[in-house]
């Protein structure tokens, strides 16, 4: 399962997730990374394979047949559209119309079948969006997520821009955050910047003022190294991967030591403050020395002028 390929149309990039929590995404695209080109047959998938793919973690309040409805229920509020040119003409509708939860006798299962209207977002695909399962599932936060598969739709240009109202829309912000710069850099930005960094090389983030009091922030703009079109999305091994996302993370100029240090802990899946803590030490360590050296320099001075 390391090497599972997540793949669709970019419209599906459009559709904000809404109050969607980080497991239930986990669970939703891999959904889809299974219903890619399998037309409108139904897909079964075990209980195993969910769990598995999307590297599902149990909790005491939650059942995972409870956790794969709420994803659902979720899924049918989203709506897709095909709109005329003229925009008189709509036609709305949900991504699946069988969601068939099985779990009580023999191997629970899921059975899916994708909407006809719908077939064109995973199958036949012209364009599309594309990027590893397992790098999207080992993302924290449902920001980095969603700013994760959004970016990919950039992979080969290196540079994405939104306005304010785009981004905050696609994220979902609440918008007690609005206006409220230090709560978007704090609860947002900064999960961003330390979680993408590691996979995104160069990544830098920037806001564009506009004019007037205050210089309101308008847009956010995102740049990094563009991939090349034939870039490979595979794992390339547990350790090649650390190893590059480690690079991603020391030499990049916009994170501060701090925050540097939290992105290696999640790299590494280390308790938070763990490398800060190595860190602070070995500096600890490395200050004594030089203090040491400079006493033990002292004293050879002091001896050479009694002779």
């Amino acid at each position: 399962m390391s090497n599972e390929i997540i793949k669709y149309d970019p419209e599906l990039n459009t559709i904000p997730l809404r109050k969607f929590t980080p497991v239930e995404m986990n669970l939703f695209f891999s959904i889809v990374s299974r219903m890619r080109d399998k037309g409108d047959q139904t897909v079964r998938l075990t209980f195993e394979q969910l769990k598995e793919l999307s590297d599902y973690k149990p909790t005491a309040n939650n059942r995972f047949e409870d956790d794969i409805e709420r994803t659902y229920t979720k899924l049918m509020g989203l709506h897709f559209g095909k709109y005329s040119k003229s925009g008189l003409d709509r036609d709305l509708f949900v991504m699946f119309t069988k969601f068939q939860i099985r779990g009580e006798a023999g191997i629970p299962y899921v059975d899916i079948e994708i909407y006809k209207d719908a077939l064109p977002l995973l199958n036949n695909l012209d364009t599309w969006v594309r990027y590893a399962l397992t790098e999207f599932r080992e993302l924290h936060s449902g920001y980095a997520k969603t700013a994760f598969r959004c970016l990919k739709g950039f992979r080969t240009t290196g540079y994405a821009y939104f306005t304010k109202e785009q981004f905050f829309e696609f994220l979902d912000i609440p918008t007690s955050y609005w206006n409220k710069t230090t709560n978007i850099d704090q609860f947002v930005l900064k999960p961003i910047k330390e979680e993408l960094t590691p996979l995104f090389r160069g990544l830098t983030i920037r806001k564009k003022y506009g004019k007037g009091r205050g210089k309101p922030v308008v847009g956010y703009s995102f740049a990094w190294k563009p991939e090349k079109k034939d870039a490979n999305d595979f794992s390339q091994g547990k350790f090649q991967d650390e190893r590059q996302k480690l690079f991603n993370i020391q030499h990049n100029g916009e994170l501060t030591e701090q925050e540097k240090w939290r992105a290696i802990d999640k790299v590494k899946h280390l308790p938070l403050g763990t490398t800060e803590k190595e860190a602070l030490a070995e500096q600890q360590l490395e200050h004594d020395k030089k203090i040491k050296d400079q006493v033990r320099q002292e004293l050879l001075a002091e001896l050479r002028k009694g002779y």
